[in-house]
């Protein structure tokens, strides 16, 4: 489960209004066949399963400790990266240096936490999560005013408006998860079963900091959030991440978290309303009620700053240098847990070892040119992301590479160690004319392209490529799909499936000798040719008109 910072306007709004001075004007266009310099063929090929296992060997290693943000593990990460890019012949991304520097706030709230919501009085963990993201040591919600907002959700492009109307400033707003579209998919309301970003719970905290409530909660419910109270559980409680801000972070809600689907039950009942139906109503348009009830509550936290760094290493072009592809991974983790027993390292191997590995094999490929690419193409190894993405959201918000000067945005996150498949997996499939690229790509290697199985969990708004996809830079996340090639495949898939399913985020996910990397291989040489043919291209990819993005107007 992700955290992210807050946004200062909505996602319809602040998109567009983004200035990027000094960008010639971008032309749309679907991807042609650029003139391929002698070595394109040679450096595809040498995308190599072995170097990719071999990166992700290293760098999944118990020597670098389960590579946790501003531990011990990361600063062997850090010189390892760098040495590598150095090998590679790629130039520091960041003046002279390959890193650049993220101040990191963690905040780790004492559990001994009670919220007092009208006759309840909800113990922190069993079925309330409660939180702060200012930075404060106390922060006190006294008798603040709970109103229901529907969805919590201003959204002009969709003529939605849960605020409308409502003044919740000081006051405690009770939200549900998801969007409009999803429990009421033939409705026409949004994108149907397929989440757009105002589903997610990290706008719905932005949204309710813009309006100046005092505190936000949503109704946790397992089908619309796509997972388990569970999830919300491990994921809220102990050290949270977030960068650090002048303003301390006032401009966000002093109160933010969950609570369960039947404690809303309860809630809604004693204040005199059903929950069903109060939900029901808000499902049909925007809608708010107030609830006639107070909520209080008292969150102390200790609050710690340090420092992590991503890490950028260039390739410059050799006629548009000025121009860039980023392509991006995360090299962090979760690092040690001294308390468990046994093993207490958790590696990340395919989480983001796998991606971070993907990132060194092609930009090898990208420096064995001949002749290197008319745009430059930059690699971002970010930290910070299992903290919420913070490391991809500093940059965005402190780019190197002027954003007016960013064409696209290409990620790699957890890498397919499952064999090759027929299919590609375009996560927000229909956002923008990267998949033009992509599907060029593919065809190459006789693959189509999918929509991944689960649009409603919105994982496109999960991983690095949002924080460019925020600032209007069109971003491409695409993985491996789910159908093998072939029998042998299929067959290796079902058995690897036994061993690595639950391991996502658990000290089992560890490199394995018997993996077969040619699935990552595959994915690696595809978006090698993406980015390829975009560096080589004057085109610059637009979004699609039905995407929540846009790129800013020139």
């Amino acid at each position: 489960m992700k955290k992210y910072l807050n946004l200062v306007a909505p996602i319809a709004v602040i998109l567009p209004a983004i200035a990027l001075s000094g960008c010639d004007t971008p032309q749309s266009g679907t991807p042609h066949q650029a003139a391929q310099p002698q070595g394109f063929e040679q450096a595809y090929q040498s995308i190599s399963s072995e170097d990719l296992r071999q990166y992700t060997k290293v760098i999944s290693s118990d020597e670098f400790e389960g590579r946790s943000p501003t531990s011990p593990g990361e600063k062997k990460t850090l010189d390892y990266l760098t040495s590598e890019f150095k090998k590679l012949g790629l130039q520091p991304g960041n003046g002279d240096s390959f890193l650049q520097p993220v101040e990191l706030l963690e905040i780790t709230a004492d559990p001994d936490i009670t919220l007092n919501i009208g006759d309840e009085t909800l113990p922190y963990g069993e079925n309330m999560m409660l939180s702060t993201s200012r930075e404060q040591e106390l922060v006190e919600l006294k008798d603040s005013d709970v109103v229901f907002v529907g969805y919590g959700i201003n959204a002009p492009e969709y003529d939605w408006n849960d605020y409308a109307g409502l003044d919740v400033k000081g006051k405690t707003v009770i939200i549900l998860v998801n969007d409009p579209g999803f429990e009421n998919p033939d409705s026409g309301k949004f994108q149907g079963k397929t989440m757009t970003y105002y589903g997610r719970w990290t706008y719905k905290y932005e949204e309710a900091s813009r309006q100046g409530a005092e505190a936000a909660i949503i109704v946790h419910e397992t089908e619309p959030a796509s997972y388990g109270w569970s999830v919300v559980a491990n994921s809220w409680s102990g050290p949270q991440y977030g960068l650090v801000k002048q303003n301390g972070n006032m401009d966000r809600v002093a109160a933010e978290g969950w609570i369960a689907h039947e404690v809303a039950q309860n809630l809604f009942r004693h204040a005199g309303f059903n929950f069903e139906e109060e939900k029901a109503k808000a499902m049909q348009g925007p809608y708010s009620q107030a609830l006639n009830i107070k909520a209080s509550a008292t969150i102390k936290s200790t609050l710690k700053k340090s420092d992590s760094y991503n890490v950028i290493a260039t390739l410059p072009g050799s006629s548009a240098p000025d121009e860039h592809i980023i392509y991006t991974a995360h090299w962090d983790h979760l690092g040690k847990d001294p308390s468990l027993k046994g093993d207490q390292i958790y590696n990340g191997a395919q989480d983001n070892a796998s991606g971070t590995a993907a990132a060194l094999t092609m930009a090898k490929a990208f420096a064995s040119l001949d002749t290197p690419p008319a745009r430059s193409v930059s690699f971002l190894v970010v930290t910070a992301e299992e903290q919420g993405l913070l490391g991809s959201k500093y940059y965005a918000d402190h780019p190197i590479i002027p954003l007016a000067k960013t064409v696209a945005n290409i990620n790699m996150d957890a890498m397919n160690i499952l064999g090759k498949t027929k299919d590609v997996t375009v996560v927000g499939k229909g956002k923008s004319e990267l998949e033009d690229y992509l599907e060029k790509a593919a065809k190459r290697q006789g693959r189509y392209l999918v929509e991944e199985d689960k649009p409603q969990a919105g994982y496109y708004y999960r991983s690095d490529h949002f924080s460019f996809a925020k600032k209007g830079v069109p971003a491409l996340y695409a993985e491996g799909g789910s159908e093998p090639i072939d029998e042998a495949t299929a067959q290796y898939r079902k058995r690897t499936s036994l061993i690595t399913t639950g391991c996502y985020h658990q000290v089992c996910d560890e490199f394995r000798e018997k993996w077969d990397f040619s699935g990552v291989q595959q994915d690696t040489q595809l978006l090698f040719e993406v980015g390829y043919d975009i560096a080589n291209s004057t085109d610059w990819p637009q979004w699609s008109k039905s995407s929540e993005f846009q790129r800013p107007a020139q």
